[in-house]
Formats: C-alpha cells, sequence, structure tokens
C-alpha cells in the first residue's frame, strides 16, 4: 500500500479488515455444541444398556442358581430309600372260638337239694349269727339256741312223728324276742328235697318254743299261738309266735304276725345264701 495525494488507497479485492479481526465465528461454535449434545445422549443411551444388561445377568445367574438347587434337591429326594415293601397278602388270623359252649354256672338250688352236695358247715350259729337280727326298722334280740338230733324233742304234738318219717337228721331252734313277743324258728334237716316237702305238707301240732338267755316260756299249756310251716330245698322250717306274758294270739295281733314273717323270710334267706356260697365255690374251683 502506497499513499499519495487524495488519500489511502485499497488494492483489488474488497474491502479488508485493517488490523485483523476478533468477532467469533457463531456457525462454527453451533455446530460445535450440537456434536457434544450428540456424544452426550449416546453416552446416556449406552449408559442405560448397560445397567439394564447388568439387570438382566444378576436375574439370569439367580435364576441359574435356583434351577441348581431345585435340581439337588431333586436328586438328594430321588436319593432318599425306599419305603419297605408290605407283603401283598396282609390279613391275619382272626381268632379262634371253641364249638363246644361252656357249661352252665351251677345251680345254687342243687347244693341245698341234696345232701350228697351240700357239705357246707352247718350249725345254729352259722344260720342265726350275732346278737340281733334286723329286718326294716325292726329290730330284734336273738335269745336261746338249740341244736339236736332227736328231732321229736323240738317239737309238739304230731310234728314229732311227722320228721321222724320223713327221715329228719336234726332240728337247729333260736329265739328272738321284741316288745313282748317272742318267736322260735327251727330248720329241720332232711338228706332229699323229696323228704322235705313231704314233711312239710304232712305238718300237724308244731314246734316247741325256746325259753332260756332271759326268755320267760312262752307258747306252751295250751296259749294260743302263731305257727308257721315252709321248705326250700332239703330244709323245712317253721315257727311258733306269742306273747311272753302267756296272752293269747289273735287275728289283730300284727306284732306277732310281722314277728313270725321276719323270722320265716330271714332263714329263707340264709338257705338261698347257703346255696349261693357253695355254687360260687364250684364254679372258682372249676374255672382255676
Amino acid at each position: 500500500m502506497s499513499f499519495g495525494q487524495g488519500g489511502p488507497s485499497w488494492g483489488s479485492g474488497g474491502p479488508q479488515e485493517p488490523f485483523g479481526s476478533n468477532t467469533p465465528d457463531w456457525a462454527a461454535l453451533a455446530d460445535a455444541s450440537a456434536a457434544r449434545n450428540r456424544r452426550k445422549k449416546f453416552l446416556w443411551i449406552g449408559g442405560g444398556a448397560l445397567a439394564t444388561a447388568a439387570i438382566v445377568g444378576i436375574v439370569a445367574t439367580a435364576i441359574v442358581s435356583t434351577n441348581s438347587g431345585n435340581s439337588r434337591n431333586d436328586k438328594a429326594a430321588t436319593e432318599l430309600p425306599a419305603p419297605e415293601e408290605l407283603p401283598s397278602n396282609t390279613a391275619q388270623p382272626g381268632p379262634s372260638f371253641s364249638s363246644v359252649a361252656p357249661p352252665p354256672p351251677p345251680d345254687p338250688h342243687d347244693f341245698i337239694s341234696s345232701s350228697k352236695k351240700d357239705k357246707a358247715p352247718l350249725s345254729a350259729a352259722g344260720l342265726y349269727p350275732g346278737k340281733k337280727l334286723t329286718m326294716g326298722d325292726r329290730v330284734y334280740a336273738k335269745g336261746p339256741t338249740s341244736r339236736t338230733t332227736g328231732c321229736s324233742s323240738a317239737t309238739q304234738g304230731a310234728l314229732g312223728a311227722v320228721l321222724a318219717n320223713n327221715g329228719c337228721a336234726q332240728v337247729i331252734r333260736a329265739t328272738y324276742t321284741r316288745e313282748g313277743v317272742a318267736v322260735t324258728v327251727g330248720v329241720a334237716v332232711f338228706d332229699t328235697e323229696a323228704q322235705a316237702e313231704k314233711a312239710k305238707e304232712q305238718a300237724s301240732g308244731g314246734l316247741a318254743s325256746l325259753s332260756g338267755s332271759g326268755v320267760p316260756t312262752f307258747c306252751r299249756g295250751g296259749a294260743v299261738c302263731r305257727k308257721t310251716t315252709n321248705s326250700y330245698g332239703r330244709y323245712a322250717y317253721f315257727t311258733v309266735g306269742g306273747f311272753t306274758n302267756g296272752k293269747n294270739v289273735t287275728k289283730g295281733d300284727s306284732a306277732v304276725f310281722q314277728a313270725g314273717d321276719d323270722l320265716a323270710e330271714f332263714t329263707f334267706q340264709q338257705i338261698v345264701q347257703r346255696g349261693r356260697s357253695q355254687a360260687s365255690a364250684a364254679a372258682g374251683s372249676s374255672a382255676g
């Protein structure tokens, strides 16, 4: 460049920035920013993909581990010992029963119907134990007792001959008193039931009252007294009852009737129990 008159002159090629220029290139800056944004987007997308892949890998590993554990459990289950085999025929033989019916229990009546089976001890104390007898609300004091093989001596009137003719072996007697009433009960013993029944049917006269041990004489010398006769098994039993003061008994004297019935009932029960005891003992002996 030259300076002459009239001012400076510029060469061809258009006007030029004097002394260089500091203005930024905006288009280039915009392109650079867009490139950076694209790189960041690609980084975010890539990072997310990697994270997803990592999670999928973890899950897959867990599934594989679980399946592996199940395989081991299945293998362990299949390796357990097999249950013991039971025999196909599990039926057990049932209980066997004898076709022979057991014998019937002994009949107590059989033991008091004949001297051949009636072997238990027999005494006045055995038939009439203790010092008193209670029947319901009635209490009787026991007085004298007696046992004799001379059957006629224990009777009055024709009864002695009846007992003797039918084979009487012994007579056991006992007297009980209550409130001025006295009753003697006597048991005549025979070998068979038929003899005892015949003596009962033929009975006449009566039992002789038994006094003593604080009991005055009663039902003697023509006094009217109440009498009963019965039998069971090989035993015939009798009662005679009245007043200790000698008064005659009338149909209205219920105390005398009640006392005679109580003594007869108790004697019957004692004979029955005698049969039961011997039958029970026989049953126990056969069972052993």
